[in-house]
């Protein structure tokens, strides 16, 4: 079986798709992996050739660099800029079926299953982080524009939590109920040394949806840490944030060395429809400690701690660094929870409908357009 994914450079994105990719070529798929937004890090370079040499003809990939994509504000090019190529390069590669983790692409013009991933989306973004619907633009527009026409064509909408597949239900007319695979993680497990008490989160400071600014007003008993990009376009934010040490965007493996490291991982977010930071934190022992949200409660239930501002964070940070046993309680369940993410199991669902679609007689997978 052939699949094409897509993928982008930023975020959790990236994660899914690489952790997806390694699972089916285990399966026995051969996976074809196009990367759109900026351009790969050395990092994911790295990642990109490694699979190859590994799984030789049964991995390729593509870095489309100058390809936008949909919520960027050159949104303009997010289609005109991609499709044709995509569309080139999945009849090129063969595809059985096409798993798009963009909205648009399911709008491609080929015969064959299209999936398409919902991580997010601008107006459920927007409703958490702003309380209120964006201005009407160009910009907007266009987006609104690329999403319905995706989510119209594909042949399966599918989201990582209930509440996501709720949500882009409540705005987006789909062309069937929308299914909902969480997201896996696999982490291999090293020996680790004393724990340091002290907080850690990821998350890009410039990003609203991460709400990083509430450590700011915190009273912490103990170190807090942020890694995640301090920059975005040409304004950068200072080094120290209000008592906060800022490391930076770091490598996957940097990132997991913190994370073995700490204590406590502390997820800020008032958007996050799965959170794979969370995950990977408490698969490496961190208790979690989270924003109470309801995608947070549906994804961590009793496996994390919920605070729900700076003061019930303050006093939760308080009681877990003067009682160790309740603190090492919390590490236990939210690495109980973690361990119930896995990829395979991820794969395995993802797979699941792979087939079912590339099974339908090919009248079958042409999608009517659904007026939205």
């Amino acid at each position: 079986m052939r699949v094409l994914i897509t993928t982008d450079t930023i975020g959790g994105v990236w994660t899914f798709t690489r952790e997806l990719a390694e699972q089916l070529l285990s399966r026995g798929w051969t996976v074809g992996l196009v990367s759109l937004g900026r351009t790969p890090s050395p990092a994911q370079r790295h990642w990109f050739q490694e699979t190859a040499h590994a799984w030789e003809k049964r991995f390729s990939w593509a870095a489309l660099d100058d390809a936008p994509l949909e919520w960027m504000d050159e949104n303009d090019r997010a289609w005109t800029a991609t499709a044709p190529r995509l569309t080139q390069m999945a009849l090129e590669f063969g595809a059985e079926v096409l798993h798009s983790n963009q909205f648009c692409f399911g709008a491609l013009p080929l015969h064959i299953p299209r999936i398409v991933t919902a991580h997010s989306d601008v107006l459920s973004w927007a409703r958490a982080c702003r309380g209120s619907a964006l201005e009407d633009s160009p910009w907007l527009n266009r987006y609104l524009e690329l999403v319905r026409q995706g989510l119209a064509q594909a042949n399966a909408v599918v989201a990582p939590t209930r509440w996501m597949a709720d949500s882009l239900a409540g705005d987006f007319a789909l062309p069937g109920p929308p299914l909902v695979i969480p997201n896996g993680r696999s982490i291999p497990e090293v020996p680790c040394g004393p724990r340091k008490m002290q907080a850690v989160t990821a998350g890009r400071l410039w990003d609203e949806a991460k709400n990083v600014s509430i450590l700011a007003r915190v009273d912490s008993p103990i170190a807090l840490f942020v890694a995640g990009d301090v920059r975005n376009g040409p304004a950068e934010i200072p080094a120290t944030f209000h008592g906060v040490t800022l490391l930076g965007s770091l490598a996957s493996e940097e990132l997991l060395r913190v994370f073995r490291e700490s204590a406590m991982y502390i997820c800020t977010s008032r958007y996050e429809p799965f959170g794979l930071a969370p995950l990977e934190a408490a698969l490496c022992g961190c208790a979690v400690l989270a924003n109470d949200i309801p995608s947070l409660r549906e994804v961590w239930q009793d496996g994390a701690v919920y605070f729900g501002d700076e003061a019930s964070l303050t006093d939760l940070l308080r009681r877990l660094c003067n009682e160790p046993s309740e603190l090492a309680a919390a590490q236990s369940r939210s690495l109980q929870r973690a361990r119930t993410f896995t990829s395979e199991r991820m794969a395995a669902a993802y797979e699941d409908i792979f087939r079912h679609w590339i099974a339908q007689p090919e009248e079958d997978r042409i999608c009517p357009a659904v007026s939205a």
